[in-house]
Formats: structure tokens, sequence, C-alpha cells
């Protein structure tokens, strides 16, 4: 099994270029089942979007790749689909697998899919995506492990509102109605900008999407989608990992191809600590000025702060004078990286969804292992703080999410490698 191996005490300096968001990528993927060619393009090379790949040939797409040194475009032909079984091994691997529910009863009338997997953070129940789906008139019943799905005829349009903010089922629910007959409003739905991305590559499919970006979404239902070509947004959580990056081993980074708008409350968050975050043309340059100051942080759905960047943030907390109180509210589970971090000297104390982290002056490299996607990335921050040796195992879970990672650093001056 692959390592890391982080030889950590150099201030990084340089540029980083951001890959597209795998958040965004990946229900645009499932997206292509509702219409007969899509073709994306900035689509990151990470084993969630091969997962996505596998399950959408699974069901009888055809997808050509064409391959840059950074990233894919991907032609999806869904003409043909012919299974409508999102089978348990490949559902496993990944959660966002359940995205291919909403478009597939919404087209073909039908769909079998597996419940999901992927990090073990949390419960991240389905209960939502059915209940909506079933407000549209779908029978549902869960059997065997798999959600069985159906509807006589087209699913019809709807008011529905979600008991709490869900971004998975905000998702599914798009997909499902825009081939629904009627109008649909769904009402206190997630706002992320990866769930914009999806609504506007859905309407340049010539759907009719109307509120995109706020907690109401008006949804007029058509017979059918085009063919289109759509360009990803870029990966906000990566962006927002490496200006951590640059705070914590005292650096300075320019990174690229990022809307400074949906990431500005992490640089509001990161200029609370005293580092420096500007914006530039296409970017931001995050440079470390001084001392690290504590700072307490709530993960709330956007524009919170991301529960995807806590585990890093609590990385560079852990070096900060001061006591901060990091407030987990959307994974109950998100913490599995705290027992790690202490490995390495860090001070943290876990009583429910709160963490305190006491600042230390230094942290010291150690043997650690990752939990899920976001811990790991966690660690090799923390490593690459340390003027001595980490080791990372468990790394498969970070290339679910993080494009040339280590190349990346080590072009900034970090010394990572694979083994």
């Amino acid at each position: 099994m692959q390592k890391l191996i982080i030889h950590g005490g150099k201030p990084l300096k340089g540029i980083i270029n951001i890959s597209g968001a795998k958040n965004a990528v990946l229900p645009i993927m499932a997206a292509s089942i509702l219409t007969d060619k899509l073709h994306i393009t900035n689509v990151p090379k990470l084993t969630d979007v091969n997962t996505m790949k596998e399950l959408l040939r699974s069901h009888g797409a055809d997808i050509e790749i064409i391959e840059h040194s950074d990233e894919f475009e991907l032609i999806i032909n869904a003409a043909n689909i012919n299974n409508f079984t999102a089978d348990y091994e490949i559902v496993r691997k990944m959660r966002a697998s359940i995205w291919v529910l909403g478009p597939l009863l919404s087209r073909y009338g039908k769909a079998k899919v597996s419940l999901p997997g992927g990090c073990a953070i949390g419960a991240r129940q389905v209960d939502l995506h059915i209940a909506v789906l079933k407000a549209m008139g779908a029978t549902i019943e869960i059997e065997d492990g798999y959600i069985n799905a159906s509807i006589n005829g087209r699913l019809k349009g709807t008011h529905f509102v979600f008991d709490k903010i869900s971004v998975g089922a905000t998702i599914n629910a798009v997909l499902a109605a825009v081939l629904a007959d009627g109008e649909t409003v769904l009402f206190n739905c997630a706002r992320e900008p990866e769930i914009i991305d999806l609504c506007r590559c859905l309407n340049k499919m010539g759907a009719n999407i109307l509120g995109i970006g706020t907690s109401e979404i008006k949804i007029i239902g058509k017979d059918s989608l085009n063919n289109t070509s759509y360009k990803v947004l870029s990966d906000r959580i990566e962006a927002g990992t490496y200006m951590f990056a640059a705070a914590i081993t005292k650096g300075d980074i320019k990174i690229c191809g990022i809307d400074y708008h949906i990431i500005e409350n992490i640089a509001l968050k990161l200029m609370e600590t005293g580092v420096k975050v500007m914006p530039i043309d296409n970017g931001v340059q995050v440079t470390y000025v001084g001392k690290l100051h504590a700072v307490d942080l709530e993960t709330n759905p956007y524009p919170g702060f991301a529960t995807d960047l806590q585990a890093q943030f609590m990385s560079l907390m852990a070096l900060s004078s001061g006591v901060s109180m990091i407030t987990e509210n959307i994974f109950e589970n998100r913490f599995m990286h705290v027992p790690e971090l202490c490995r390495m000297g860090a001070d943290i104390t876990v009583k429910g969804n709160k963490a305190v982290v006491r600042g230390v002056e230094s942290l010291k490299g150690a043997e650690v292992m990752a939990s899920d996607l976001r811990a790991s990335v966690s660690l090799i921050l923390a490593g690459l703080s340390t003027n001595s040796e980490t080791v990372l195992h468990r790394i498969y879970h970070l290339d679910r999410g993080f494009q040339n990672l280590e190349k990346k650093l080590n072009n900034c001056g970090a010394s990572i490698k694979r083994i």
C-alpha cells in the first residue's frame, strides 16, 4: 500500500494552479444521463471521477476521454442507457453515486441504486433524497440495501421544503425536476457554488432553473434537454487547502485559477489569524507575516465555513498562539484526524461536536494514518510544518479529491515522496 514521506520545515513559495472541482464535476457527470451527449472540460484527475465514469459506463453510457497534462475532457454519450441498477460494488466506493437516482428516474422512469458508501465521517442519510422524489410522485422502497424507485409516466412538479439543508438532496432534486412535468419549487436549498455550477450546466442544456444560488430554486420541467459543452468551475476546497499550506509553513503562495468570491469566506477567516491574504488576477496570494492568532471556527452550510476545510484549519490552529474552539455542525464523525494530530504533538481535546485546540510552539514528525479524504491532507499540512519526517499511511483517501498534490507542493519547495 502506498504512503507519503514528508520532510517538513521549508516555507512554501511559488504558484499553484487549482484543478476542477470534484464536488462540481460529479453531479455534472450524473447530469449527462439527462441528455444524449455532454462534453465536460476542466475535469480533475481523481479516483472519484474514475468511479463515476465506471458507474456511468455500467448504465450503458459511452465515454470518450481526451487527456491533457493537467485535466481531462469527457465526452459522455448517454443515448443508449440500458441498465438502471447502480450496483453496490461501485456505489460503495463513493457516496456521490446516489446522484444517478434522480436522472435515471426522471428520464427513464426507473432506478435501482445501492445505498451509498464513501468516507466514514458521518451518517449522511438518504431520507431527504427519497422524500423529495416521493413528493414528485415516485414509488420508492428500500430492499436488500437498494433504493428501488419507479414512476408511471413522468415525475410531477411539486413544492417541497427540505427539513434541513442538504447538498446531496438538493442536487438529486434538481436533477430530477428538470425533466418533471410542471413547476417544481424547492425551499431551504443548499447554496454551494458547486450547486450553482450544476444549475448553470443544466440551463445550458436547455433546462429552466430560476433562483440559482438562493435557498429557493424554481424549476420549469422540460420534455428533453440538449447536447452541450460545459467547463467545470475550479475547486474551492483545494484552493483553501493550499491557502492554509502557505500559512502553516510560514510561506508565500500565489493560488491561481480560482474566483476570489467563492473563497472569500476562507480568506476572511484566514486573515483573522494574522495571515496576509490578497486578491490577485485570477486568484489569491497568501503570505505569512508573523505570529498565528487563535481563532474560533464553526462549520456551516455555504456561505458558512466548509466542513471540508475544518481538518486543515485545525492543523493550522494547532500551531496558533492561544486557544481556539472548533465546532463541527455538519458531520458527527469529522474529528477522526484529532488523535493523529495529537501523535504529532498537538494539544486538542474533543467533547461532542467541539474541539478545544491549545496552540503549541511546534509539531513533530510521526507515523500517522489518514481516516478520510480531508483528514489526510490535514496531516500533510501538519507534516510540512515540522522539522522532521512524517509518514502518512492510507493515502488512497487523498487521491479521491486532490490532483497532483505532491507535485504542486513540491514545486513550491516541499519535500514529499510517494512510495
